[in-house]
């Protein structure tokens, strides 16, 4: 089952980064639900092993296309959110207080605070695109506007996906155009 979330999870980054629009920088916030992933109630099985397979096999694209992760933990911890040290002072975050652990914060929270190369913990941020695993509501750290991306991935593990990328909000009227790049 863990080579299947790993190749579940690479198949939908890969694809929702296909129409993204991504630049190097850039944040995808993921919210995972480890228990939702092994087939039981969100908050109720926490599993390192599922939560690894997941975030091993987002580093290994996202490390590679210079893009950051922010790891959304649950919300006894409000969602804040684990991200490197780096991303958090390039984007003017401030850090908070907190160490998450599976039952305070989830398996994938804790596994990015674990894993991560120097991870701080930050209350809010806007990133460009986000994966939610399992019913998590990543929606509140994506940037404006929001667009839904369908894949062909519906699920990793047991968890139903949504993904999204984000857009330039549009202003103007009648008369304005448009940067096709930015749609």
């Amino acid at each position: 089952m863990i080579e299947q979330i790993r190749e579940e999870t690479s198949k939908a980054l890969t694809e929702l980064l296909e129409v993204a629009k991504l630049r190097k920088g850039d944040i995808v916030v993921v919210g995972c639900s480890s228990s939702e992933i092994v087939g039981q109630k969100i908050g109720t099985c926490s599993s390192m092993e599922a939560a690894g397979a997941v975030f091993d096999a987002l580093m290994a694209i996202l490390s590679e296309r210079g893009l950051y992760l922010a790891a959304q933990c649950c919300e006894h911890l409000n969602r804040s959110l684990v991200i490197e040290r780096d991303a958090a002072i390039q984007c003017g975050l401030s850090e908070v207080n907190v160490v998450p652990h599976p039952h305070a914060g989830g398996a994938f929270g804790t596994m990015a605070y674990q894993k991560f190369e120097d991870p701080v913990m930050v209350e809010h941020l806007r990133a460009s695109a986000g994966m939610d695993i399992g019913g998590t509501l990543i929606g509140m750290h994506l940037k404006e506007v929001a667009v839904p991306v369908r894949v062909s991935v519906k699920q990793i593990g047991e968890a139903p996906i949504i993904l999204a990328r984000t857009r330039p909000k549009f202003v103007g009227g009648e008369r304005a155009h448009y940067n096709e790049n930015l749609l």
